[in-house]
This record gives structure tokens, sequence and C-alpha cells, in this order.
């Protein structure tokens, strides 16, 4: 700084964020947080007030799905733009293929009367039972263990 304490040509001010791609962590967040609010309202639609049956159905259970695919997508998005350029180490590529996998693993359980693997077989109306329930949590908890891998903590601390 120069005695007017105005930044002189020769100095800049140094950000954890300066070598990233801003937009794209924007686009990724706002997607996420689209996915939450998707998944919330097949998850729980009595939060918004809409909701119309005792049983978790499967239009509720395609859509809290749909939201968690987009969520997964959106921080797919924005953890791999705090990656740059640069290469990914190997626990980064394992924790986008656990999130990959966690996905399939909640779908899979979430749809299980629908594929005729569930206790409730077509034609029956396909019902979210405890089971379900646990498969979709395991899923979940896949695709956050995944997300933890893909943090690039090396690059967010220039330090070490």
């Amino acid at each position: 700084m120069n005695s007017e304490g105005q930044l002189s040509q020769k100095t800049t001010p140094v950000t954890g964020l300066s070598n990233f791609p801003i937009w794209r962590i924007r686009i990724g967040l706002s997607m996420t947080l689209i996915g939450l609010f998707i998944f919330l309202v097949g998850a729980r639609p009595g939060w918004f007030g809409w909701d119309r049956s005792q049983v978790v159905g499967f239009i509720q259970i395609s859509v809290f799905l749909v939201g968690l695919a987009i969520i997964c997508i959106g921080g797919y998005i924005s953890l791999m733009a705090l990656w740059g350029n640069g290469p990914r180490t190997i626990p980064a590529d394992i924790g986008l293929r656990l999130v990959s996998t966690g996905y399939v693993i909640a779908v899979f359980s979430g749809m299980a009367d629908v594929f005729g693997m569930g206790t409730q077989t077509l034609p029956q109306i396909p019902f979210f039972g405890h089971m379900q329930s646990l498969g979709v949590q395991l899923g979940e908890a896949a695709v956050a263990i995944g997300f933890l891998l893909l943090i690039p903590f090396n690059r967010l601390h220039p330090n070490n």
C-alpha cells in the first residue's frame, strides 16, 4: 500500500477463491439448493401444505429422487470447480464414483416396489416401507461421503 492507503500496481489482494471459476461454483450451488427444495417437496410435502395422503406413494418417491439427482449434479459441478484444471487425487475419483453409487442405491431402494423387488409388487400400490427408507438413507450417506472425498483440501489451503 502506498501512503494514501491505496493498493499499488505491483500488489494484489490474495483471496482463497481467486483461482476458481466462481460462476461454476454459483451454478452448482444454485442447482443444489433447487434440488434440496424439490427433495423436500417429495419427502415432506406437509411442510408446504401440499400433503394429500397418509402414505408415501410413487409420485412422492419419484419427486424426492429427482431432487436427490439434482443435488448430486449440483454438488458435482461446484466441487469439481474447486479442482479447476488441476489433476484430481485418487480419493476424489473414488468420491465421484461413490456419489454415483450412492444415488443408484437410493433409486433402487426407493423404487424397489416398482421394480418388483419390494413388499408391494405391482399391481399393488407402491408403498415406501421401512427397509426402503433404510436403503435410501444408506444411499444418501454414500453420496455424502463421496462429496467429502471430492473436497480438494490441499488446494484450499495453499500453505500446505
